[in-house]
């Protein structure tokens, strides 16, 4: 499989507000599952859920230490990703001015400029 299908697959259970969160959370350090509870205000299995999906993908793992499970980014994309998911695009990209083909027709859409 290429790299841009194995970006695919391990973006597909990122894109949940939740995850997203505990990616951001991660993305700081290690966090432990009663501090992701904590900051997301949700219920232990909640959290509990999410972050077994994002293991499962390969995004995060864990270490236990006694009774703590400690948690923390793997995949190094997923800085860059909340990076991208974080930056203001000021506007859309133009439409094109006409068919690339045949050299003819207008776009359709509204114009700015």
């Amino acid at each position: 499989m290429n790299t841009l299908m194995n970006h695919v697959e391990t973006l597909k259970p990122v894109f949940h507000p939740v995850r997203i969160a505990i990616l951001e959370e991660l993305a700081k350090g290690v966090k432990c599952v009663s501090e992701l509870e904590e900051f997301l205000a949700i219920s232990q299995s909640n959290v509990s859920q999410h972050l077994s999906a994002l293991r499962l993908a390969g995004i995060i793992d864990y270490f236990i230490d006694g009774r703590l499970r400690c948690y923390f980014l793997k995949n190094p994309m997923i800085p860059d990703l909340l990076e991208i998911l974080k930056k203001e695009y000021p506007e859309e990209l133009p439409g094109p001015e006409c068919c690339p083909v045949t050299k003819k027709g207008t776009y359709h859409g509204d114009r700015k400029k």
